[in-house]
Order: C-alpha cells, then sequence, then structure tokens
C-alpha cells in the first residue's frame, strides 16, 4: 500500500509523516509538496502544485491512499482540491482521506464554505473517503507567545468562549491511524481536545509556567483586526482572523464528543503540556 500526503513540508504535513514512518516502511510514503527539496523529510517526494492541475495526475501514480491536507490559501482552496480531487480519481487512487473544519455543516466561520465544497466535491467524486473535522490547532493562539509574554497581555475577540484545542501532532496521529487501518471510509470525524479553554485560561496558564504576568485581554472584533494589521497582517487577513475569534465566542470551536482520543486510543495533549513545551 501507497500513501501520499499533500502539503507535506507544512507545519501538519511534517507531523503526519513522523506518525507514518512509526507505522509504515519509508518506500510506502510518498511526500507530496510544490517544493519538495524544501525539507528533507526521509521519504520519497514529487512535485504536486495545485497551480498546475495538469501535473497532478502523474504525481499520483501508484497512490493508493490519499491524505488531501486543506490548501493554505484560503479563497482558492476550493479550486485546488477540485484539482487534486479530479487527478486523484483520473490516476485510480482509492482512498481519499481530507482535513476539514470542525463541524463544518454549522460552523459560522468564513472558513467553512470551501470545506464544505470540498466534502461535497468528494461525495460526488465517487472515491471512497473519509472526512477529519479538525478542530483548532492550539499553535494558532501560541503563536502570540512570545507578544504575549513581552507585553504581559494575550489579545483577542473570543470572550468567554470555550476552545477545544489540541496541538497539531494529535490531528496529525489520527490522520496516520485512519490512513493505515480500514473501516473509516465513508465517515466524517469531528476532531477535537477532551479539554476546552478560553484565551483567560491560556494566559493564566502561560503566566503560571513562565513566572511573568500574562492576562487576556478582549477587544471588539474591529480594535483587534485593526492591532493585527498593525503587527503587519495583511488587512484582509486581519479581519478574518478577528472574524474567527467572535466565531469562537459563539462556541464554533467547541466540541465535547472526545473523538480525537478514542481514535488515538489516548487523551488528547493537555494545554499545559503544549504551553509547557511552547515555552
Amino acid at each position: 500500500m501507497t500513501i501520499a500526503i499533500t502539503g507535506a513540508t507544512g507545519q501538519l504535513g511534517q507531523l503526519v509523516i513522523a506518525a507514518l514512518r512509526k507505522r509504515l516502511p519509508e518506500g510506502e510514503i510518498i511526500a507530496l509538496a510544490r517544493n519538495p527539496a524544501k525539507v528533507d523529510l526521509g521519504v520519497t517526494t514529487r512535485a504536486f502544485d495545485y497551480d498546475v492541475p495538469e501535473t497532478l495526475a502523474t504525481a499520483l501514480a501508484g497512490v493508493d491512499k490519499l491524505l488531501l491536507i486543506s490548501s493554505s490559501e484560503v479563497g482558492k482552496r476550493a479550486a485546488q482540491h477540485r484539482a487534486v480531487i479530479e487527478a486523484a480519481r483520473d490516476a485510480g487512487v482509492k482512498e481519499i482521506v481530507y482535513t476539514s473544519l470542525l463541524h463544518a455543516d454549522r460552523s459560522p466561520l468564513s472558513l467553512a464554505d470551501e470545506h464544505l465544497a470540498t466534502e461535497a466535491m468528494l461525495e460526488g467524486a465517487g472515491i471512497p473517503h473519509t472526512i477529519l473535522r479538525n478542530g483548532w490547532y492550539t499553535e494558532n493562539y501560541l503563536g502570540a507567545l512570545s507578544a504575549a509574554l513581552e507585553h504581559g497581555a494575550l489579545i483577542g475577540s473570543v470572550g468567554d468562549g470555550r476552545v477545544s484545542g489540541a496541538p497539531r501532532k494529535d490531528y496529525a496521529e489520527a490522520a496516520a491511524i485512519v490512513l493505515t487501518s480500514d473501516g473509516h471510509a465513508g465517515k466524517t470525524y469531528e476532531l477535537a481536545a477532551d479539554e476546552a479553554w478560553t484565551l483567560a485560561d491560556l494566559a493564566a496558564e502561560i503566566a503560571a509556567q513562565s513566572g511573568k504576568p500574562v492576562a487576556y485581554n478582549d477587544l471588539p472584533e474591529a480594535e483587534y483586526a485593526g492591532a493585527l494589521a498593525g503587527f503587519g497582517l495583511p488587512e484582509g487577513l486581519a479581519a478574518a482572523i478577528a472574524s474567527w475569534d467572535v466565531g469562537a465566542s459563539q462556541g464554533a470551536l467547541y466540541d465535547d464528543s472526545h473523538t480525537l482520543s478514542r481514535l488515538i486510543g489516548r487523551p488528547t495533549t493537555s494545554l499545559a503540556e503544549t504551553v509547557k513545551a511552547a515555552l
């Protein structure tokens, strides 16, 4: 069996490759990436550019299972994913696993639309598939760790919203398990941490472990977007991130099904462990 992973040089992709190498011979793993020479993953690599669709079927030759990690280019995802799915069908790929968004069918996040469109494409393609609806990555918030320590504040627009966030390594392990075991085709998994937390909880954990005062400062959506733009983010992305925080305040990133921990056969990584690693 040969398994290929798109976006293999990305943050999630590299972790999936590492998890697969613990379960499969290296010769059965193919890393697909726009710039395959970017990272040495210890497995076969093939060039795979979503925006050059005529080359994709050739890159998927001999692949049995494909992990389609959602594109990082929000706004272009639907077209890029369609090109991959069509190429997989043409190449005779037997099964696709796709990383979608937690509760994509009812999520208020703007990200949901392209994920739902991709899920519909997979259904229409007639290829057996599994949907991994990943919750938020804890790293999405820990990217602001240095600034929080420097200024004594973690900022956002989540309010008291609870986030069932887990580190990428937990989601990567789930993907590797689904790719290397049977019985998952046709299923949709809502994946999230066992433990839900607020940004105030996160700030308190950072303070406790670092020994420095850090508090959560909740901002109105427009003010938070403006602050992010002031840090150098493009205005459109800053506005989107702020809107996702507002969605989180409405419960978009909360899930208490414990599906992720059941799938990986252990409790999800705690917030305390993730903060410790980040520090």
